[in-house]
């Protein structure tokens, strides 16, 4: 029952939001409040998809997150991997320094970023999102870390008998054996990059920022006033793509974050 009720309060916003995108506004404004949609209508939606180009920003957001989230995993399982099975001077330290940066919220360096961005002529390009993608997240070289760490080490002697170098092996063995925590980080980076607001909004233009933004600015009339059914329609549009991303990796998500933190 317990679990009933926590599955409900965390869909309830969900619900809501789906049930507002089929409401006529007059129903929205109504007292007492109709929970329940009495005239559904999927004017909203079709609002939503006209109004702006609702598609060719998707289409902007999907590159931006694709390319981030391909990015990052790599880079992240490449660093795990040197923090699990190579030696060097200072590995502890450094890796705790990286797992120290999680405690820094990402607000303040956006500003510094920005400068930085600006001053190589970056901004309003894709160029920072490859640039974050390469660098990898703390939380994704950790997972890596961990799951490379409870590999047999037999694998790794075998290989290096038959010959094979620090980079053949990571590519050959250790990365197709790590499919679990790949999936968790495609969904988990996917998700950061789609979702973003705020980095699109300070770096992108109006013609180039991504779907997150102009959802937050594209539907109003001609007063100003938003028009909030069809901003949860366009919404509840928005959420698909992370949905059908997670029902396509949940079992190597959910085997990921289950694993990783092993030993």
């Amino acid at each position: 029952m317990l679990l009933v009720a926590a599955l409900v309060l965390m869909l309830s916003p969900f619900g809501w939001l789906a049930l507002t995108a089929f409401k006529p506004p007059s129903e929205l404004r109504a007292v007492p409040i109709h929970w329940w949609p009495h005239h559904p209508t999927l004017d909203n939606f079709h609002q939503a998809l006209t109004l702006f180009d609702y598609l060719g920003y998707a289409r902007n957001s999907l590159m931006i997150a694709g390319i981030y989230a391909v990015l990052i995993t790599l880079a992240s399982a490449w660093a795990g991997y040197g923090f699990a099975r190579l030696d060097g001077p200072g590995k502890r330290i450094i890796f705790g320094v990286l797992l120290s940066t999680m405690m820094m919220p990402q607000i303040i360096t956006l500003i510094p970023t920005y400068l930085l961005f600006a001053k190589a002529n970056l901004v309003n390009t894709y160029t920072p999102w490859v640039l974050w993608g390469l660098c990898g997240a703390p939380y994704l070289i950790f997972l890596f870390r961990q799951f490379f760490t409870n590999m047999p080490k037999e694998l790794e002697e075998a290989a290096i008998v038959d010959g094979c170098g620090q980079i053949r092996i990571f590519w050959r063995i250790f990365l197709p054996q790590s499919w679990p925590v790949i999936a968790t980080s495609l969904i988990l980076s996917f998700s950061w990059s789609w979702g973003d607001y705020i980095a699109p909004a300070l770096l992108l233009d109006d013609d180039r920022t991504t779907l997150s933004v102009k959802i937050a600015t594209g539907y109003v009339n001609e007063h100003g006033t938003g028009l909030l059914t069809v901003v949860a329609a366009g919404a509840v549009m928005y959420i698909v793509p992370v949905l059908v991303l997670f029902l396509i990796l949940q079992r190597g998500f959910v085997s990921g974050v289950a694993t990783s933190g092993l030993k």
